[in-house]
């Protein structure tokens, strides 16, 4: 963040955000009913007067002067909200101001697609020629009196987190069982956003809340208390956590980064010593918990070989050892693939095992 051409500031998002304008106007020819999403982070910069909320705010001067409806969170919220409010509302893309995991210094401007992911090429290509044709910043694009003024501006705060939290319910099968648990949970959200959103989350699987750290629970631009708010750094950075968890004889803890779309776990063992998990292990942890309980509350006649399973080439294989001795599909995903490749594999996935719903996409056997 800071003044330059180089660096994320007012102007280099007012340009980004024209030349998202024009390209999505190509696009789109409802643009201007679905609308556009923006959500942010609690990064800011004291020197140089640059923040998440404030480089919001501009996007959505630049799209409501143009006469775009823009859905504007009232408050900082998690990466994931904005991918899944793009669908719920049904708007034609949306950006989240963050920089995730990355040094305090840093911010930046993700942008996702109407289908809830991220841009890839040819998007990202056409966008940047569209921003190389708007650098001159249009007459109101400074305006942000029209975020507080306009009508096109609505908050989905409300709506998208009671949404999400329901649909995270209906993934959940042991309720009954995690509200009698006595097992005790330790969360650090890095001085991020996670915390409200992270309690939410436990409460909808029927769990008591987790201990948040308290040095660590309240956003704070400067990440005092660690020197990477990256939470896979494993225990370096979650010296803290493990310490609380000690002293509140807490067996797991959870950790997620600043804004809220990256997490780490570690367990208590046997022994006293500590388990930080990799993202490969939870993965397989999560990969075949989700199976089993598939299998144990799939429909009669869902059947083992309509169910996939997907992982890029970097990634550990288990997962393809679990679907070889289970019987299911597994696909690996070339992190190189060519765009049209991977459109063909997953056209191919929602044509014979997928239907539509309000929120995207389900199993047709589940």
């Amino acid at each position: 963040m800071g003044a330059g051409f180089c660096r994320i500031n007012d102007l280099t998002v007012i340009q980004s955000t024209q030349g998202m304008y024009k390209y999505l106007e190509k696009c789109f020819s409802d643009f201007k009913q679905r609308g556009f999403v923006v959500g942010y982070d609690t990064r800011g910069q004291v020197t140089s007067s640059c923040s998440s909320p404030r480089l919001a705010k501009l996007t959505a001067a630049v799209l409501l002067a143009k006469g775009v409806p823009v859905y504007l969170f009232s408050k900082y919220v998690p990466t994931p909200f904005v991918p899944y409010a793009v669908q719920e509302l049904g708007a034609v893309a949306g950006v989240m101001i963050t920089a995730s995991h990355n040094r305090k210094e840093d911010n930046g401007y993700k942008v996702y697609w109407e289908n809830g992911a991220q841009i890839t090429s040819p998007h990202d290509k056409e966008i940047l020629k569209c921003i190389e044709e708007c650098v001159e910043p249009w007459a109101d694009s400074w305006n942000e009196n029209l975020v507080d003024s306009s009508p096109l501006t609505q908050d989905p705060l409300k709506q998208i987190c009671a949404s999400y939290m329901e649909d995270l319910k209906k993934i959940c099968y042991h309720r009954e069982l995690n509200g009698k648990t006595r097992l005790k949970f330790v969360h650090t959200s890095f001085h991020g956003v996670g915390h409200d959103y992270v309690q939410l989350a436990f409460q909808a699987f029927g769990f008591q809340p987790p201990i948040p750290v308290p040095e660590q629970k309240d956003p704070d631009p400067d990440f005092s208390t660690v020197k990477c708010p990256n939470p896979e750094e494993g225990e370096s950075v979650l010296e803290l956590s493990l310490r609380l968890a000690e002293k509140e004889g807490a067996q797991v803890v959870v950790a997620t980064d600043p804004d809220a779309d990256r997490l780490a776990v570690a367990e208590l063992q046997e022994n006293g010593c500590w388990k930080v998990f990799s993202g490969n292990e939870l993965a397989a942890l999560f990969g075949s918990w989700m199976f089993t309980c598939w299998k144990q509350n799939r429909p009669k006649d869902a059947e083992v070989k309509d169910v996939y399973m997907m992982a890029t080439t970097v990634s550990s294989k288990i997962l393809k050892a679990i679907a070889l001795k289970e019987g299911f599909h597994f696909e690996k995903c070339d992190i190189a693939l060519l765009e049209k490749d991977l459109r063909k594999l997953i056209d191919a996935l929602i044509e014979n095992f997928l239907e539509p719903s309000k929120n995207g996409l389900i199993w047709r056997s589940v």
